[in-house]
């Protein structure tokens, strides 16, 4: 399990990289990841690409992470596989977040 971070050009976006598990095993890491930078300062991208598993932990942390972000724009959490995906669909996430 890893988290890492790249922010934009412009600054205004960080997408957070999750590869391996995404469990409770990566909460310090993961919200870690979007505290350093300031509440509400920062649109965040969750790419997915190299989770291979997703808990209700992670969801969780997701939700943290939806109301630490800017407000006037959703989460996108990007590149799930199609486990990852269907998990967040039966979850309704779809209603809370942009999945691409």
């Amino acid at each position: 399990m890893s988290v890492t971070t790249t922010e934009s050009s412009d600054q205004d976006e960080v997408t957070i990289q999750v590869t391996g598990r995404f469990d409770f095993s990566t909460h310090r890491d993961f919200v870690g990841a979007y505290k350093e930078h300031p509440k509400g300062g920062k649109f965040f991208v969750v790419d997915l690409k190299g989770a291979d598993y997703m808990d209700s932990s992670a969801m969780g942390m997701l939700l943290q992470l939806r109301e630490y972000s800017k407000k006037d724009r959703d989460v996108r959490l990007i590149n799930g596989n199609d486990g990852i995906r269907e998990i967040l669909r039966i979850a309704n996430f779809d209603k809370l977040f942009t999945i691409e």
